[in-house]
């Protein structure tokens, strides 16, 4: 999402039942509007299943919407529909936001995207994520733990560095 030239990609690894997931979101597209064509957001899965039982199944529906070409607008729903990640939860979604559903639930019931989904995973833990949201930017881990400010202000120093 965002510029694909951009000078300074933000890559977050995420859980769409992750609570401060959600709540990093509204912080992140401040960052992509505030910098618009300057960065760009790559999401990567990275569901916490042994916490979130409904994290890895909202994962294959946002590729299953990912491979229709709506994978950010599931992305937004899946977070902003956080208790609501059952099978008749994804599937309604997947209806609202006007997927193929016969493709999107063949998709599903063959999970089809579960390798992608388990790479991104073991990509993550080999990088260091141990949890969620996890960002890096430009390819450096950024501590968010005493809060999102301080990716913005790492990426704003890249952005000085690129005017």
């Amino acid at each position: 999402l965002g510029g694909e030239h951009a000078p300074v990609t933000i890559v977050e690894y995420g859980d769409f039942e992750c609570p401060n997931c959600r709540q990093a979101a509204p912080a992140v597209k401040l960052i992509l509007e505030h910098w618009r064509g300057r960065v760009r957001l790559v999401w990567r899965h990275f569901p916490l299943e042994g916490v979130h039982p409904h994290a890895l199944s909202a994962a294959l529906a946002s590729e299953a919407a990912a491979a229709q070409g709506k994978f950010w607008e599931m992305h937004d729903v899946l977070l902003e529909n956080q208790g609501h990640l059952k099978t008749n939860h994804l599937r309604g979604y997947a209806r609202r936001l006007e997927l193929d559903t016969a493709r999107y639930e063949a998709e599903m019931e063959d999970q089809l995207y579960l390798q992608r989904v388990r790479e991104q995973m073991d990509g993550g833990g080999k990088s260091g994520v141990r949890g969620t949201p996890t960002f890096f930017v430009n390819g450096a881990i950024q501590d968010v733990s005493f809060g999102l400010q301080a990716l913005r202000e790492r990426v704003a120093k890249l952005i000085d560095r690129t005017a």
